[in-house]
């Protein structure tokens, strides 16, 4: 996972946004030089989110979530993939103020779709229920990212707390 430089608007939205390419599930950057760039993850991809940027892997959770079903591995002929039974990711995700929730509009579908329930809302006086995502069920699955009608859910390094804008 590459790092982008911490701002003051990260600060704020809970955790140090992802920058730059998110590795499949096994995969470190250090592990990428070891990659040849033949597409086989990308193409074995059930969800589509492994794509090719600079000939190298990387996910994009705008198109749908990992599944962690180790296909990517599977179809790797090179040493690129050190841990081919990945279950989770080094980052979690965070909810912006961008979250319709926190600007007064009734919007659950993060939580809905996140299969490990890491995204709970609590109850919030005359207003909807607002989100915190809770870190240590976050696999950073990416499956709340794609469903979010305001983009409002991006990966973040993990904290090791619980993440909320």
């Amino acid at each position: 996972m590459e790092q982008a430089a911490r701002s003051r608007r990260d600060f704020l939205f809970g955790g140090a946004r992802m920058g730059g390419r998110i590795c499949p599930p096994g995969i470190t950057p250090e592990d990428l030089a070891d990659c040849t760039g033949c597409g086989k993850c990308a193409e074995n991809c059930p969800t589509n989110i492994v794509g090719m940027v600079a000939g190298l892997p990387s996910l994009d959770f705008s198109l749908g979530e990992c599944t962690f079903c180790g296909k990517c591995a599977e179809a790797c002929s090179e040493p690129v993939f050190k841990q081919s039974a990945a279950t989770r990711f080094d980052h979690i995700v965070a909810i912006s103020s961008a979250c319709l929730a926190f600007n007064h509009v009734d919007c659950q579908a993060c939580r809905d779709v996140c299969p490990h329930e890491a995204i709970r809302f609590r109850p919030r006086l005359g207003s909807p229920f607002t989100p915190t995502v809770i870190a240590d069920d976050c696999t950073g699955c990416g499956a709340c990212i794609a469903i979010c009608p305001v983009a409002a859910v991006a990966p973040v390094a993990h904290a090791g707390e619980s993440q909320h804008a």
